[in-house]
């Protein structure tokens, strides 16, 4: 090894490189072992020669982490400017902002982090003047941000609030409750639950949604099995909790509980992926017969509140964009019920049941829009936001004047309104004061024609005033599956970017939600080209029209994003000059083995099967990496305890990637510790050094020096 050199950014890395040439010099990669691994799917012969590195707690996997780490580790320190960007990221990340607005009875929580803190603080203040005072602090439960809390709401008689925290950004939380009014915190508290806690308040207790615990050094890696619906009573033993549920003919099934707010009723919900089936019971006769209401897997049924016997549901079921039914919980057959809010040509994002009216929320073309019903169906309000955006929330209960929802949008800091349900009226309740003069850039939405001719449109996020003359890099971000919807949002560290005379674009590709189920159907299972066709369109669309040249185009993704940036990387090559897949499903062969993976063989497909191995060998990103191609400068990006999309994805793309680049861009793999599934299982240190190093990344291999 040779010491580094001071000569700057332009000089050669000698620690990273074969030869002494500049910046264009072919790097040495560190050398991984390659196994006789080859499995036979329905007669085709699948090589697997870094199959070793699946098992993430073996020996020689930990090491080949520590030696990739320090390879990526003495690139990025070579960059002369990443103390810069470093010092940029954390300037426009340090603002007071405030989110998740929420009454309950006569308090109202909110979240607020000061600026740089690493996980927000639960605030909690008695009416609309009271003093806000701290309900839970994350930051207390750890020195580093690596515990996080999330409120999961209120008792149905407002007295206990149930909350969870995870732990390094794992999936599995524990739930904790507190006594409002005093801020006692009970001694109850459930283990091995995942994603989210406790909605099932009833009586004297709750029912909640436990898994077994997993075998020791397993946790992140095992498939999540055998759910189970109990109930607890506050103040007892665990080990006295009543069996409720499981459904162990499909012990790969995910559960969820929750009650109706009069406590009248039990509801059980039942998904492989995104769609449901609900089974239901009474709970206030004393006759807990568990009974199906609404039959799955085809639709979603989102039961947004009830009037005694009648259940108000938010369904795509006979309504691709969705609509509102009432359904009688005695007779809930499909010809019994009667429509209360039509299905529109704009997707019903989401519905409330509030102050005994409907709030119901649109997507406009992605943007936020909303109405107001009564129970009967009849439009009362139409309450204006306060710019296009997103707002999320407008969630309380039955006997409310007001509530409150979140506003957003990529030149709106993050805002908490107060809505009057009388008057539908929005005021400031919190405001986030950003740093910088956010009226120097704007938004601009765009519509481009894809490859068999849909029209797909895009959202532009630029200073004011930019010419159209190719010189502005771009990054080039979308997601594209599982029905959710990329809708506008505020994301500080983008400022870095757009103050270098760039651009964030954000297409709304086919596989999302944006457009209905309709939408969604066209880029899943064997339609799933569609969606990478999207994105090729969008990025042609910047380079035609002159907002950038590929020399300045990145692209990034998460999740099914990292597997749509997999895909264009290998698909594509030339589509860009830099690539960061993030946190990717990559294995499109073997993602159903690990964690919450078999979950997603409804979006998918599965190996398993022949007619659907045969597509998703097609276009796996891992299995489409060929020999004597220049693929673009890539940081793969990933997480040690990332047990969603478990980490191996991204080992076995990252060493193949290394072994067959053969041009000079370079292919580096970044594996965050203690961190989970992209920033929502993240620390903002954690998130500021993760952005650092994709500007840095970005703007050398663009071979721009950021300003001052």
């Amino acid at each position: 090894m040779t010491r580094k050199t001071n000569i700057g950014f332009q000089i050669a890395f000698c620690i990273l490189f074969s030869c002494t040439n500049s910046l264009w010099c072919q790097l040495k990669y560190p050398e991984t072992r390659k196994v006789d691994q080859v499995d036979d799917y329905f007669g085709t012969k699948v090589s697997d020669p870094y199959r070793w590195l699946e098992n993430d707690t073996a020996p020689d996997t930990k090491q080949w982490i520590i030696t990739e780490q320090s390879f990526t580790e003495n690139y990025l320190s070579e960059i002369s400017f990443r103390p810069l960007i470093r010092k940029k990221v954390e300037k426009y990340s340090n603002y007071p902002r405030y989110r998740s607005g929420m009454k309950v009875g006569d308090f109202i929580f909110f979240t607020k982090n000061d600026g740089l803190q690493n996980q927000a603080v639960y605030y909690y203040q008695k009416g609309l003047d009271g003093k806000p005072e701290v309900f839970i602090d994350p930051n207390q439960l750890s020195k580093d941000g690596s515990i996080s809390v999330a409120i999961d709401g209120p008792s149905n008689n407002k007295k206990y609030m149930g909350y969870h925290i995870n732990r390094n950004g794992s999936d599995w939380c524990t739930s904790y409750f507190m006594e409002i009014a005093t801020h006692k915190i009970i001694k109850d508290s459930i283990s091995w639950m995942k994603y989210a806690g406790v909605y099932g308040w009833a009586g004297k207790g709750f029912y909640y949604v436990r898994y077994p615990e997993p075998a020791r050094g397993t946790e992140l890696t095992a498939i999540a099995k055998y759910p189970k619906v109990y109930f607890h009573t506050i103040g007892d033993d665990l080990v006295n909790d009543k069996f409720i549920f499981e459904d162990s003919e499909h012990p790969d099934m995910s559960l969820f509980a929750m009650t109706s707010e009069d406590e009248k009723f039990l509801f059980i919900y039942k998904t492989p992926a995104d769609n449901y089936e609900v089974m239901g019971t009474r709970i206030d006769d004393g006759k807990p017969d568990i009974k199906l209401i609404f039959k799955g897997y085809d639709y979603q049924y989102n039961i947004i509140g009830n009037l005694n016997d009648t259940l108000f549901v938010n369904t795509n079921d006979g309504a691709g964009n969705f609509r509102v039914v009432a359904v009688n919980f005695n007779n809930p057959a499909k010809e019994n019920w009667k429509e209360i809010i039509p299905e529109k040509n704009e997707k019903l994002e989401y519905a409330t049941m509030v102050g005994r009216k409907i709030i119901a929320c649109y997507l406009e073309n992605a943007t936020s829009k909303v109405y107001q019903f009564n129970v009967e169906g009849k439009l009362e309000l139409k309450p204006q936001l306060p710019a296009i955006g997103s707002a999320y929330g407008f969630s309380g209960f039955k006997d409310d004047k007001y509530v409150f929802y979140d506003f957003t949008s990529f030149t709106f800091a993050p805002c908490i309104y107060k809505y009057d349900i009388e008057t539908g009226r929005s005021d400031i309740f919190k405001n986030s004061v950003y740093t910088i003069d956010l009226s120097n850039y704007e938004t601009e939405q765009v519509f481009y024609t894809s490859k068999d001719g849909t029209r797909v449109p895009m959202f532009l996020v630029h200073k004011k005033g930019i010419k159209k003359d190719g010189s502005h890099p771009v990054l080039l971000y979308a997601y594209g599956g599982f029905d959710i919807s990329s809708t506008p949002f505020f994301w500080s560290p983008l400022y870095v970017l757009l103050e270098n005379n760039g651009i964030f674009a954000m297409p709304n590709i086919r596989g999302g939600g944006e457009y209905g189920e309709a939408w969604h159907k066209a880029g899943m299972l064997g339609k799933k080209q569609n969606v990478f066709d999207d994105f090729i369109a969008a990025a042609n669309y910047l380079v035609d029209n002159n907002y950038t040249v590929r020399e300045k185009l990145s692209i990034m993704g998460g999740s099914n994003g990292g597997l749509l940036i997999g895909a264009m990387i290998t698909q594509q090559p030339g589509i860009c000059k830099v690539a960061f897949p993030e946190v990717g499903v990559m294995d499109m062969l073997r993602f159903q083995k690990y964690t919450s993976g078999v979950s997603w063989t409804a979006e998918y497909g599965s190996s398993d099967s022949a007619s659907q191995f045969s597509f998703l060998y097609k276009y796996s990103p891992l299995h489409n990496i060929k020999e004597n191609v220049n693929y673009p400068a890539t940081l793969v990006l990933t997480a040690d305890h990332d047990d969603r999309v478990v980490p191996m994805h991204s080992f076995k793309f990252a060493a193949t990637m290394q072994e067959k680049q053969s041009g000079k861009n370079p292919i580096l793999i970044r594996i965050s510790t203690n961190q989970g599934h992209g920033a929502s299982g993240s620390s903002l240190t954690k998130n500021i050094e993760s952005w650092t190093d994709i500007y840095s990344f970005m703007f050398y291999n663009f071979n721009l020096v950021p300003k001052e």
